[in-house]
């Protein structure tokens, strides 16, 4: 199997990874909280977890991933008391968006996407469980955790239990980063709001007790990772190892993976200072779906992703550098036997690629390999090195890698992008495989026709030896 390292929260230091069972991974990852449309500091998270995924499958395990939606929280439940409409109908839309921008970043969807409203008999089970040991009670109609009595509170974020009051208590499912008081459970009802019965009486469940609900039904009390973003640390990771662990005596999560911040033009995002972005509204400016997601790979997990529309017009030039390659490839001849720099490339970057998978999913290293394998190929294809069946050599090792990327083909893009993208590439070869057989039979009236109608969709045609290359302008 693999040799891959992760960086560990749980420790804060590179770790080998060996899942509980061999060439098995149970991945649970924080899905959204339904109660708004995904941004793009979102879904950099998403993504992220998407990348970790397919850099599992690429390495040889088998995934099970479950990914939640939280339905029902203080923001949904606000959201649609002002709606006026019931909490299903309110967060349902929100479902929908979200399903719609993993597809149009060409996600891959996990296995399991449980809905904490689902799963409310689960969430009382464990904290009859946690209030039977002592490690939870009951004060006017809501159950809080007593964080004081476990002595291995803090662990993950580095949280100095000494500095902690105890006694004191918070309901809420939005509160600051820096408040480590008690945490609530169980939520008597309130007027107005949606409720579940209860030992404790009517209520509903607080928001970190779901997500330890849902990932012991479908991964068991002990599984190999738990994913989110940098924000989800503390409290709510914190607090997800309290409850997982005191309720069942044993490891909740063996790996902690964490991505970073997405960060506009140096600044956090926010809505007052016009840098909020959606994916629609990245693809209402005319932006690309892939170039999207190459711009949020290329940066490590573990760093901050400065998100500018700069770094997003450097990621499209990149894949039209990939694009350029690949036409030239399939209009280059093939002559003799196969070329061994051919085989001693491809050697080359699936080596490397699978070294920067294992080394922390760097893929910056990763997509190196994958620029260094594109300059060899286009010298090939200039030197007319090409033997035969190299074309589809070439074309074998990028799907391979791309079952990782997800980005170097850009056919598969082509029905995802909306009209505002232009004719795919499949088009264009077309009208320009039609102006060259025009050429050929001399019908230059016709030739010119279609070099015209190729100008028009700001197609650039270079004619070179090898046969004619287009790019978009």
């Amino acid at each position: 199997m693999s040799k891959l390292v992760l960086f560990n929260t749980l420790g804060r230091e590179l770790q080998a990874f060996e899942p509980l069972s061999p060439g098995e991974v149970r991945l649970y990852t924080c899905g959204p909280t339904v109660y708004n449309t995904a941004h793009i500091g979102n879904l950099r998270s998403f993504l992220f977890e998407d990348i970790l995924r397919r850099s599992l499958k690429y390495l040889g395990y088998k995934v099970q991933q479950v990914m939640n939606l939280t339905d029902i929280d203080d923001r949904t439940i606000d959201g649609a008391h002002q709606a006026g409409v019931s909490l299903e109908e309110f967060t349902a839309p929100f479902v929908e968006a979200f399903f719609r921008d993993l597809d149009l970043l060409h996600m891959e969807r996990a296995e399991e996407y449980p809905r904490a409203t689902d799963h409310v008999a689960e969430m009382i089970e464990i904290i009859r469980r946690l209030e039977e040991k002592g490690f939870a009670y009951c004060s006017d109609g809501s159950v809080f955790f007593r964080i004081a009595k476990d002595e291995d509170y803090g662990r993950l974020s580095g949280l100095d239990l000494d500095q902690v009051r105890t006694g004191e208590r918070v309901a809420s499912d939005d509160y600051d980063k820096e408040d480590v008081r008690d945490f609530v459970l169980w939520k008597g009802a309130k007027a107005g709001e949606p409720s579940w019965d209860s030992p404790w009486g009517a209520g509903r469940p607080g928001w970190h007790i779901e997500c330890s609900a849902m990932s012991e039904k479908y991964l068991g009390k002990t599984f190999d990772i738990h994913c989110g973003g940098v924000d989800n640390i503390f409290p709510h990771h914190e607090n997800e190892i309290a409850q997982s662990e005191s309720a069942n005596d044993t490891e909740f999560v063996r790996y902690w993976v964490h991505s970073e911040h997405l960060i506009v033009n140096g600044e956090k995002m926010s809505k007052s200072l016009g840098n909020f972005y959606t994916l629609a509204d990245l693809l209402e400016k005319g932006k690309s779906a892939r170039a999207i997601r190459y711009l949020f790979l290329s940066v490590n997990y573990r760093q901050k992703l400065n998100f500018t529309f700069e770094s997003l017009d450097a990621a499209d030039a990149a894949l039209r550098r990939i694009d350029e390659m690949r036409f030239r490839l399939d209009h280059a001849g093939e002559e003799g036997p196969q070329a061994p720099q051919i085989g001693k490339a491809i050697t080359v970057l699936t080596e490397g690629f699978r070294e920067a998978l294992e080394d922390d999913l760097n893929l910056s290293q990763g997509l190196a390999a994958v620029f260094l394998f594109i300059k060899k190929v286009n010298r090939a294809i200039e030197a007319g090195a090409l033997g035969e069946g190299d074309r589809q050599r070439v074309a074998t090792a990028l799907e391979d890698v791309d079952r990782v990327l997800g980005v170097l083909d850009a056919s598969a893009w082509a029905s995802s992008q909306g009209s505002e993208e232009g004719p795919d590439d499949a088009a264009i070869d077309a009208l320009v495989h039609a102006r060259v057989a025009a050429r050929a039979a001399k019908d230059w009236g016709r030739a010119d026709e279609l070099r015209d109608e190729l100008a028009a969709l700001d197609i650039v045609v270079e004619d070179t030896p090898q046969g004619p290359r287009w790019k978009r302008k």
